[in-house]
């Protein structure tokens, strides 16, 4: 069975390619995530999760690996992770009453031959109106510093909203799992085809 490697560490990934009942590893892609002079966002994400992907297989040159990147897109700037409190208040409250743009970059590389699908998925998440005492009470109480936009939907992130959209859920996640497992099918990886050798 060829190796299947997510080329991340982030626990909500991982939580969601468990979702197709496969075994994987999961690697920690060393990259500058810097973006490029005049890159738009839909190449900056496209471009890091290709990169992430061919980092990751240095150590799996066999496997079939999977990098994924996102960046939330608000009046036109690109914002990734806040890190800090202070950073998140400012996020969220550039947020309150608009619709914000997740794009999410996805790429399965073949390391054995070369092979590269690279997509990126839209998302679309309109916030409610929000005042600092409501910003401040989320972030103490989720600390989503680590994740771009500054909300964890899977979480109290979803009280934050007016409404989603979009084609799949995962994405705003950051794991657009329907257009994975198109790509794994592209790549003759089918996920349930490998459940029966699972059985």
């Amino acid at each position: 069975m060829t190796q299947l490697v997510l080329g991340s560490t982030s626990i909500f990934r991982k939580a969601l390619l468990e979702k197709f009942n496969l075994s994987f590893d999961c690697a920690k892609p060393n990259i500058d995530e810097t973006a490029l002079a005049n890159e738009t966002p839909e190449n900056l994400v496209a471009r890091l999760a290709e990169e992430k992907a061919k980092e990751v297989s240095k150590e799996f040159p066999d496997g079939i690996i999977i990098g994924s990147d996102q960046v939330a897109i608000c009046d036109g700037n690109i914002l990734g992770k806040p890190h800090t409190f202070e950073n998140g208040v400012k996020q969220l409250s550039s947020f309150s009453g608009k619709t914000v743009t997740f794009l999410t970059g996805l790429c399965l590389y073949n390391a054995s031959t070369g092979n590269t699908q690279v997509i990126v998925e839209p998302y679309y998440v309109s916030f409610r109106e929000l005042n600092l005492a409501e910003i401040t009470r989320y972030l103490h109480a989720e600390e989503p510093y680590n994740c771009a936009g500054s909300f964890k939907s899977e979480g109290l992130g979803i009280c934050l909203f007016k409404s989603l959209q979009g084609d799949d859920p995962n994405t705003l996640i950051g794991l657009p799992l329907i257009r994975l497992h198109q790509l794994l099918k592209n790549e003759g990886f089918d996920v349930l085809a490998q459940q029966e050798t699972r059985a």
